[in-house]
């Protein structure tokens, strides 16, 4: 039996302040430090407990107890196969953090509901999370979350049958497992009891053996060290199954003993399975009657999960069958393999059935009964058939999946390159050589003055102009800024403009939405300023008293600013006129504007869109000028 390790003297302590505290958020802070001990060491205690929160959560609004109750749920039941009520509190935990949690929380979360997704064989999903963090991690590394990372993505190509690219996920992770400096935690330890699971089953896989049962025992030591037992019986199972390849049967038997001596209820397949291997060891043995009773108990624990264990069931049956074989009562070994493929032919395990019908047929050869023999065996031989094209399509199945996976990450990629190249582009274009040459030109004229007022001017618009053309380099190797940042250099921009090139002809305003968080909401970098451009060179320009408005308003709901940029202008219209009659106009091309538009499509990460509006007199309310309406994604920035 597997002694259960007693509870840290910090656990006691607060299981008694549990039971004396009455205030609401005082037991939720106890609840929440108790849970996140049980999760890992105690199932059912940790489910007792957040029942309980979950009661006092509905009586207070308090989104961040709300968040991590939804988080601890939500990997308790990934750790009992509830996957659509995990499903259900992964999502919640998400929208809570992309709504107020931190990066290192959102990668945290990403990274546990991707292990959701693989658990539950939606991979594509599982690809879609470990994507989010990735990114996040660049911007804001962190070792634990990298191994978190690297573990998930093991697995995924250990489902997908990319057995080397497992291996080196899972090694690498454990190599820099051994290169962290902190304390490790229950999440950690787990996270590394993950990762020797899934070495073991990689080499378990590619015949590797030895090694196999060598990484499931670390697995199963780690959690027997830790006293977590949710993983612990499939750990021991699975060592105990790696020993019986090896043909050590004695091994063997310790380590299935050792699985049914975990009494959780997470455990009860493997424990089941446990049972039936036993059984089969102990049916080579002679040992009949125990064999028999470990099939009974197996088929008990099976029958629980009635739908999800058919061909287990199954299996039972013909294991049944077999000891009769064995010990030469033919009929009775029918009439269990008769048992045994009803089972599977509800689940259609074309495999399962052409074994079934070879040891019938088998059965009735021992009888003598020929014409029965030759049947089965000509049934047994078209189950084959179908059980090989059962494979080869699933097969194929996978293989399409993983040339989806790899198809969605080459788009990802694509999109990534093309903002960066585009990022290049929106630079070259982004300066209108007239707004480059008159301000120059007027410095030098300051510069050529005679006036100490002058020379002064001349210094000070300098440094703004330096400052500006910095701002401009500097964020040009950046995908998002903050919007604070966007408001400085847009100003600075404006201020040239009226300044130098305008000779205070033009006036500007920035408004600004109070809901909006300047400092923490990023922008695609340097997105409005080429529609401010457009609106100087071609609808102010030669206006006595020009002005342009841009306003920042936050989307209801949406992750999205709404900029508006509002001219008093001569319009569109107006314009066009102009160029079709001066043929400076014909060539003009708007090379910025295009461009910036190319890179909001990939910003909201879609292939087509109408993110940037233009409106004329007379529509939108729109007296005068024009009015531009851009539709800017949010992107949250931690300093």
């Amino acid at each position: 039996m597997i002694t259960t390790l007693p509870l840290p003297p910090e656990i006691l302590v607060l299981e008694k302040q549990f039971v004396k505290q009455t205030d609401d958020l005082q037991q939720l802070a106890i609840i929440e430090k108790l849970t996140a001990h049980y999760a890992y060491t105690d199932v059912r205690r940790a489910q007792k407990l957040l029942s309980v929160q979950k009661e006092i959560i509905r009586r207070h609004d308090l989104p961040d107890f709300r968040l991590t109750y939804h988080l601890q749920t939500g990997f308790i039941e990934n750790q009992l196969y509830n996957f659509r009520l995990a499903e259900m509190h992964y999502k919640d935990a998400v929208e809570l953090t992309e709504e107020r949690g931190d990066f290192q929380q959102q990668i945290s979360v990403y990274i546990d509901y991707a292990g959701l997704g693989i658990n539950n064989k939606r991979y594509l999903r599982a690809e879609e999370y470990l994507e989010k963090a990735e990114k996040l991690l660049t911007a804001y590394p962190n070792e634990k979350s990298r191994i978190g990372l690297l573990c998930r993505r093991g697995y995924l190509h250990l489902h997908y049958g990319e057995d080397a690219d497992a291996i080196k996920c899972f090694l690498d992770s454990i190599q820099l497992f051994q290169s962290l400096s902190e304390d490790l935690g229950y999440p950690d330890y787990y996270l590394k009891s993950l990762i020797y699971n899934g070495l073991g089953s990689v080499y378990t896989r590619v015949g590797k053996h030895k090694k196999g049962v060598k990484a499931h025992l670390q697995a199963a030591n780690i959690c027997e060290t830790m006293g977590m037992r949710t993983r612990l019986s499939w750990f021991y199972q699975a060592v105990g199954t790696g020993h019986l390849s090896l043909d050590d049967v004695e091994a063997a038997e310790q380590y299935f003993l050792k699985a049914i001596s975990i009494e959780d209820d997470i455990s009860q397949q493997s424990r089941a399975g446990s049972y039936a291997s036993l059984g089969m060891i102990y049916a080579r043995r002679g040992q009949f009657e125990r064999t028999l009773e470990l099939y009974d108990r197996a088929e008990k624990l099976y029958l629980e999960k009635k739908g999800e264990s058919q061909s287990n069931l199954a299996n039972i049956e013909r294991l049944r069958g077999n000891l009769y074989k064995q010990l030469g009562k033919y009929k009775k070994a029918i009439r269990f393999y008769h048992a045994a493929y009803e089972l599977a032919n509800e689940v259609e395990n074309y495999r399962q059935l052409a074994t079934i019908y070879n040891d019938m047929a088998e059965c009735y050869a021992a009888l003598k009964d020929y014409a029965n023999a030759y049947e089965y065996q000509c049934i047994h031989d078209g189950l084959s058939k179908k059980a090989e094209e059962q494979v080869r399509k699933q097969k194929i199945n996978e293989l399409e999946l993983r040339n989806e996976a790899e198809r969605a990450r080459r788009e990802r990629e694509l999109m990534r390159l093309q903002t960066v190249e585009l990022q290049a582009k929106a630079l070259r274009a982004q300066m209108n050589p007239h707004f480059l040459f008159n301000a120059l030109n007027s410095i030098q004229n300051f510069i050529s003055g005679s006036e100490v007022e002058g020379a002064d001017s001349a210094v000070r618009f300098l440094a703004s102009f330096s400052s500006l053309m910095r701002k401009s380099l500097e964020y040009s190797e950046k995908q998002y800024i903050s919007l604070e940042e966007e408001l400085i250099f847009l100003k600075q921009y404006l201020e040239i403009n009226a300044e130098l090139r305008f000779e205070d002809r033009l006036t500007y305003e920035v408004i600004v939405d109070e809901e909006i968080e300047e400092d923490i909401m990023g922008v695609p970098t340097m997105v409005v300023q080429p529609y401010i451009e457009n609106a100087i060179e071609h609808g102010l320009r030669g206006k006595k008293d020009g002005k342009v408005t841009i306003t920042f308003i936050l989307q209801d709901e949406e992750d999205i600013i709404r900029c508006i940029i509002q001219d008093n202008g001569i319009g569109r219209p107006k314009r066009r006129e102009q160029q079709a009659q001066d043929p400076r106009f014909l060539n003009h091309q708007s090379r910025g504007t295009a461009i910036t538009e190319e890179r909001l499509r990939i910003a909201h990460g879609v292939k087509t869109g109408d993110f940037v509006r233009t409106y004329d007199p007379g529509e939108r309310e729109v007296k005068e000028g024009t009015r531009v309406e851009i539709l800017i994604p949010i992107s949250e920035i931690r300093k």
